[in-house]
């Protein structure tokens, strides 16, 4: 944990923050000389100085994943390489929406998508998600530009607009209340000016952040905002895939069984506004996903 140290010298007294942490066996010390007067945003020092031990950890990790990846697929023909992305699909699109409450299983999304087989008694408002879901998917896959608020309104036309017509791809007029949730969402006179800040903040920060940690940043951001009336999630978790496929790394299923610790990590980064919670989970997530390339 970051602290603030007041040292004297001589009879002056300087600011330090200071933070020591594990690698392995070793103790590593980060310090930042602050100067002669305490600083009135200390919290935010000490959480900016947590946040860049904690990406020194990983950073080696996450470069030997994209190159290892990239060889991998070197090797792989064409068909293997469409049958990987079929597989990657299945899965997302299953847990995305199994944890928004979803009732299909991942038999009868495979045999929905692969096989084109209707599963009989399951909710069809789930059937018709799963199938715009796997249209979005694919959409994200071959888009190469900038991440727009055009663009992520299009994705959420094509998940909901079988199921949810009157909500798809608009911004919501009114408060919003995630059941089971401490959080309080940002009023909708405030929307605009948010995805604003936004959509300014990923043309900025895009080159600052190794991707995995970027796709993590972004999706806590965008879902903090929760601009639509339903689908945030599904639409962050596109968002962040769409960083990774972009940057040519893997892309990351969060699946259902984790669904606990996710909106745990989640809710704990928005109500104490601390990022190092979200992206913590989900880069460690990542990499154990993904340890095959380490």
């Amino acid at each position: 944990m970051a602290v603030l140290r007041r040292r004297k010298i001589g009879k002056k007294h300087y600011y330090y923050i200071e933070h020591s942490y594990k690698i392995g066996k070793k103790v590593k010390v980060l310090s930042k000389y602050l100067g002669r007067k305490r600083p009135n945003n200390i919290e935010e020092l000490k959480k900016a100085m947590e946040f860049s031990a904690m990406r020194g950890l990983w950073s080696k990790t996450l470069v030997s994943i994209k190159k290892n990846y990239a060889k991998e697929l070197e090797k792989l023909p064409k068909v293997a390489k469409q049958k990987q992305i079929e597989s990657f699909m299945v899965e997302f699109v299953y847990n995305s929406n199994k944890i928004e409450g979803s009732k299909l299983s991942y038999r009868d999304t495979a045999e929905l998508f692969l096989h084109g087989t209707t599963p009989s008694n399951k909710p069809l408002k789930d059937v018709r998600e799963a199938e715009g879901h796997k249209k979005a998917f694919y959409d994200m896959l071959k888009y190469r530009g900038w991440l727009t608020l055009k663009k992520i309104c299009q994705w959420h036309k094509m998940i909901f607009e079988s199921s949810e017509p009157d909500i798809v791809g608009r911004i919501r007029l009114h408060k919003i209340m995630v059941t089971g949730s401490r959080v309080s969402f940002p009023h909708p006179d405030s929307l605009d000016k948010l995805l604003e800040v936004f959509f300014a903040w990923c043309r900025k920060n895009i080159k600052k952040y190794n991707p995995v940690e970027f796709a993590a940043l972004a999706h806590l951001k965008f879902v903090t905002i929760h601009p639509f009336t339903d689908g945030n999630g599904r639409i962050s978790r596109l968002i962040a895939n769409y960083m990774l496929n972009k940057n040519e790394y893997p892309m990351f299923n969060i699946k259902f069984g984790d669904r606990r610790a996710y909106y745990s990590n989640l809710e704990v980064s928005q109500l104490w506004n601390d990022e190092k919670h979200f992206v913590r989970f989900f880069v460690k997530k990542y990499i154990n996903h993904n340890k095959g390339y380490v």
